[in-house]
């Protein structure tokens, strides 16, 4: 928590410092004319995230609840990660544990949720190498390549690595360590996490969900040009689709880099400043972009953190009702209801 209260700290001191200097009236009052556009970039990440549920849902191969609660779901993970100084991993923990209130095993949740991350992972390198691929045939300057051949070798090692890793057993030492946490803390529902490995194994062995999840969420990371693109047309900026394209899919590549800092603060901006440069755009048009995406953020996250207290809160409730309901039929701590004396 201290370190993400430090990486906050710093992160909105970068985001000030480049408003500061490439000129706050200008990007305010740029972002003040893409207003229009905030409720048609918050509508289309709310398609993106209905998108992710489904692929989400078809990862853990689980067909309750409901898809509409998978959504609920996965609306409040997304919020987790990108409002809370949760290094992108809180949400994840949180969406798991409310499958599991849902009723869920614990292991086929987090299995699961695994696959799934990692599914989200390779198609966001795809993303982005279809991102380099069309910069390339856009532009004739490739003074750059060095950077991006480096790039992809550090992103294929990255996501090959991850692969490999839970093929050779990484959520076993997962399932051991809830092991020697139960020595210490007897009461620890480490039932959730065993059998972890078995399932995430059983899961990948299903090509036909693994493939419909890829697909969808492609597509969640195509919708994010179109926000590109609307967002840069209502400030006055027409770019092409081609150009909306790599200004998105390398700009997402810049906030993953930055997964560390909460929101990718200041990580985000100097990754649209870079990307937009290469098309003439200024970067403070490209700080009004971030902040535009950042609205919608903010529209679509604290409304995720309410519905996640309020998610927590109900069942706190039906806990203690529950309880309440215990001892009014046992006052004396027996094992039965009591009987009227005759």
């Amino acid at each position: 928590m201290r370190f993400g209260l430090i990486a906050i700290g710093l992160g909105g001191f970068a985001v000030i410092a480049l408003v500061a200097f490439f000129g706050a009236q200008t990007i305010g009052s740029e972002v003040v004319r893409a207003g229009w556009a905030v409720p048609l970039t918050t509508a289309l990440l709310f398609l993106q995230l209905w998108l992710s549920a489904v692929a989400w849902r078809l990862s853990v191969g689980a067909r309750r609840p409901r898809l509409g609660r998978w959504f609920r779901i996965r609306w409040i993970r997304e919020a987790v990660n990108s409002m809370l100084p949760v290094a992108q991993l809180g949400g994840n923990i949180v969406g798991i544990r409310l499958l599991v209130h849902r009723g869920v095993p614990g292991p086929l949740a987090g299995a699961g949720t695994t696959l799934d991350l990692t599914i989200e992972a390779a198609t966001q390198l795809l993303f982005t190498l279809a991102g380099f691929a069309v910069l390339a045939l856009t532009r004739a300057d490739d003074g750059w390549m060095a950077w991006v051949q480096g790039g992809i070798v550090a992103g294929l090692l990255g996501i090959g690595g991850f692969i490999l890793a839970q093929r050779a057993g990484l959520l076993r030492l997962v399932e051991g360590a809830a092991g020697l946490l139960l020595r210490w803390f007897p009461n620890l529902p480490v039932q959730v996490v065993q059998g972890l490995h078995a399932e995430l194994m059983r899961l990948q062995r299903n090509p036909m969900a693994i493939g419909k999840a890829t697909c969808l969420h492609l597509l969640a990371w195509l919708l994010g040009t179109i926000e590109t693109w609307l967002a840069l047309y209502a400030m006055g900026v027409p770019v092409g689709w081609e150009q909306a394209f790599v200004i998105e899919s390398l700009g997402q590549a810049a906030r993953s880099a930055g997964f560390a800092v909460p929101g990718a603060l200041g990580v985000q901006e100097a990754g649209f400043i870079l990307v937009c440069g290469l098309f003439g755009i200024h970067p403070d048009t490209a700080i009004a972009l971030s902040m535009v995406k950042r609205a919608r953020e903010l529209a679509v996250g604290l409304p995720g953190l309410v519905a996640w207290q309020w998610s927590e809160g109900r069942r706190l409730l039906r806990q203690q009702s529950k309880q309440g309901q215990g001892a009014a039929l046992d006052p004396a701590g027996g094992s039965g209801p009591l009987h009227p004396i005759p």
